[in-house]
């Protein structure tokens, strides 16, 4: 009696510790075979593996626009980013061009080509004002108009339209493969959200209309709009505790990636440790949830310091365990009109050399370096 006790108390503990293990699998459950697939690898790359990602590589950079094959990154370093960022801000509209004067039928060239080499895709969208008609940074009150009831939620829903079209013409054929399949995508909607420069920021709206916000627009995407090539990433700015960063998320349900963006931290001995201690934040709530993590956004505009690769952004990432688990880190775009407003460096710059040894450490991937991440080990 006593041993058949002994057996149903080890039985249950051990489906407790099975009970508590979080599930490792995207969020959305009818996610298309390549897009479950890039989540699993991801995972699973982690923390071996960094991926470098840069926005816009391939539409402009310094002194050039729109030169076929051609991005700052490669230039610099014989090889194309890993992870390719990209932005719809006034897709909403049906613009031509997004906010930064990029074709949005360029942009959909140019996602296609970064698939079809084995890249990572991940978009975020500054997205206007749906009440004033501003811009992502008109802080007029917007988000209770928005949702269900709200006087602006039938063009908030024609929105929603023009952007799952636009994600539907995304269609590309994996390396290695001959068929041709929604391409998956890493979105990024109201992010930085700890802070109130956006209209979707923190001094903006409450917890709740956020997360109203944040659960609609998803369902929408998912359900009416049958979108299942998303993975969803809930992407804050700096932070200072758990409790903070958790303070608007929407739920496991609707989110695959907790990351953050930092452009503050890195460029001090005095303030890395907050950078350090970031990473180990994100990456500790993403890991129990069964989550990816990212250092979603950052950069240090113009690089002054030419050894700011390796000497600090690597330190960061390189510093431990739990550190080395961030999935990517990628950095702002090189903008061809604004000068010294780049944040990857150019053949020449001072910090070349070091970003070169930046992508020769073993943490570090480029695209070069990249596994098949659209295929499962055990198939499709």
């Amino acid at each position: 009696m006593l041993r058949t006790l002994l057996l149903l108390g080890l039985l249950l503990l051990g489906c407790n510790a099975a009970d508590s293990q979080p599930s490792v699998a995207p969020s959305d459950p009818d996610a298309t075979p390549e897009t479950r697939a890039l989540f699993h690898n991801l995972y699973r790359l982690a923390p071996r593996a960094i991926l470098y990602g840069h926005q816009d590589d391939l539409a402009y950079g310094v002194s050039w626009w729109a030169e076929p094959g051609r991005s700052d990154v490669k230039a610099v370093t014989g090889s194309y980013p890993a992870v390719y960022g990209w932005d719809v801000g006034d897709l909403e509209h049906g613009a031509e061009r997004n906010l930064d004067g990029v074709r949005f039928d360029d942009m959909r060239r140019w996602i296609i080509e970064g698939f079809q080499r084995g890249g990572v895709i991940t978009i975020s969208w500054h997205m206007d004002n749906p009440v004033s008609g501003g811009n992502a940074w008109d802080t007029t009150r917007a988000v209770d108009a928005i949702l269900p009831g709200g006087p602006q939620h039938a063009l908030f829903r024609s929105w929603l339209d023009r952007f799952a079209d636009f994600v539907r013409t995304l269609r590309g054929v994996p390396p290695g493969r001959t068929d041709t399949v929604a391409i998956p995508i890493i979105f990024r909607p109201y992010h930085e959200w700890t802070g109130s420069w956006f209209w979707w920021g923190r001094g903006h709206c409450t917890p709740d209309e956020f997360i109203q916000l944040w659960r609609f627009t998803v369902d929408y995407l998912r359900r009416e709009k049958g979108l299942h090539n998303l993975l969803l990433a809930y992407s804050s700015d700096r932070f200072h505790s758990p409790e903070d960063y958790l303070e608007r998320y929407p739920g496991d349900d609707y989110v695959d990636l907790l990351g953050f963006d930092d452009y503050h931290s890195h460029k001090s001995e005095e303030t890395l440790p907050f950078l350090i201690r970031e990473l180990h934040d994100v990456v500790r709530m993403a890991r129990a949830r069964g989550k990816l993590a990212a250092l979603t956004e950052t950069g240090y505009e113009a690089i002054p310091d030419s050894t700011w690769w390796t000497g600090k952004l690597l330190r960061a990432l390189d510093h431990d365990d739990t550190t080395r688990q961030i999935i990517y880190v990628l950095t702002w775009r090189n903008a061809y009109n604004r000068p010294g407003h780049y944040f990857a460096p150019y053949p020449g710059h001072p910090s070349a050399e070091d970003f070169r040894r930046f992508k020769a450490h073993p943490l570090i991937y480029f695209e070069d370096e990249l596994p098949d991440l659209y295929r499962l080990e055990n198939g499709r």
